[in-house]
């Protein structure tokens, strides 16, 4: 299958890694640019596991609507729920078809979606693994899960305040906020959270509802999917985790 906002196949090859890092570098600078570009490729991936056409799509915490444009672009049906209003106001009013709620209690029926997505989120949840489960329990059987996270000890664990982190979360926040004057945007302990690529491999093979379908770094190009099999230095250089499940 073939991402729809581009000409060209979606490939995990160096060159798209190399295209994401490089966008990955202006995310606080030219957040159109970086998120835009996130969302196209996350078109391409998903649809090497699940078509998109005329599948009813929920994104747990879909932010100002990049996702929306994409996902929408490519013929999904897609809604999308999140718990922070401002991020939801990101580019003007919340976009249609958004909900405000949370990702541990999604406000949905049991089985009610064909893909539920989550890009970026679950380092941001006090109890990330609830959420999961919330994913799965909103998929219809068959229906397909993708959750996509950045863990703690990678290089961007800390968000705008790595590499710091590695130091410690509070500390690493206290020195952003002398250096810069005001507090990161990413609180840790309030909206940020250790959370380890060893947890979310654990959680999907133990999942008792879905099947793990794929478990891969997210901008990695492919030949490099073996990091994950390396248990410590995986959680160091896999920088972003995803999982895609399909519901029993």
């Amino acid at each position: 299958m073939t991402n729809p906002t581009s000409s060209s196949p979606w490939t995990a090859d160096l060159g798209r890694a190399l295209r994401l890092f490089r966008a990955f570098g202006v995310e606080q600078s030219d957040p159109d640019h970086f998120y835009g570009t996130l969302a196209a490729d996350s078109v391409g991936q998903l649809q090497q596991y699940a078509d998109l056409r005329d599948a009813l799509m929920l994104d747990v915490g879909g932010g100002p609507g990049y996702f929306a444009d994409a996902f929408r672009q490519a013929g999904a049906t897609y809604y999308a729920i999140d718990s922070d209003l401002g991020e939801l106001s990101g580019r003007g009013e919340p976009a249609p078809d958004t909900v405000l709620g949370s990702g541990m209690a999604l406000p949905v029926a049991d089985a009610a979606v064909d893909i539920c997505f989550s890009s970026n989120v679950l380092e941001h949840v006090p109890e990330p693994w609830l959420m999961a489960d919330e994913m799965v329990r909103v998929t219809r059987p068959g229906g397909m899960v993708f959750l996509s996270y950045t863990g703690w000890w990678g290089p961007h664990g800390g968000h705008e305040t790595a590499p710091w982190h590695y130091l410690g979360g509070r500390r690493a926040a206290r020195r952003y906020e002398r250096v810069t004057g005001h507090p990161p945007k990413n609180r840790f302990g309030e909206s940020l959270f250790p959370i380890t690529v060893a947890g979310g491999l654990r959680w999907a093979r133990a999942c008792p509802d879905a099947d793990l379908v794929a478990a891969v770094p997210r901008y990695h190009p492919r030949w490099a999917y073996g990091v994950l099999a390396l248990p410590g230095l995986r959680e160091v250089v896999t920088w972003n985790l995803v999982l895609v499940l399909r519901r029993r």
